[in-house]
């Protein structure tokens, strides 16, 4: 893919990702990501234009209406189901994100805010 086509998605789609495996580059959303795979939804496998449509519909919705920390398939669970037929998870190994976001339960645990408990004691001699 060239560089102008990946710029023309980039600003586009900011959601969407390019990913590199072997010899052959995919386009997607990333679900998530870990230590040892990459899950994603390919562009590629979506079987017709109406839910290609409805797929970047949701990556929209998604970007702009979460943290975009939270997985899209956490965020929209529901609309996410009926497109889990074009997930494809790769070995991280030898997978190479070339662009895009890149999301990870493990991303929620980190950020994770440690809270302090406050105990407040009342002193009844005065």
């Amino acid at each position: 893919m060239d560089e102008e086509k990946i710029e023309e998605i980039k600003s586009n789609f900011p959601f969407i990702s390019g990913l590199k495996h072997g010899e052959k580059s995919y386009i997607g959303i990333i679900q998530n990501s870990d230590e040892k795979v990459v899950t994603f939804y390919d562009l590629s496998s979506v079987k017709n234009d109406e839910d290609m449509k409805e797929l970047l519909e949701h990556g929209e919705n998604w970007w702009w209406a979460s943290n975009r920390i939270i997985p899209i398939n956490i965020f929209l669970n529901q609309e996410m189901k009926k497109f889990r037929y074009c997930l494809k998870t790769m070995n991280l190994k030898d997978t190479e994100v070339a662009f895009g976001p890149i999301t990870s339960l493990n991303n929620i645990l980190k950020k994770r805010i440690k809270r302090r408990q406050i105990q407040l004691v009342r002193n009844d001699d005065e």
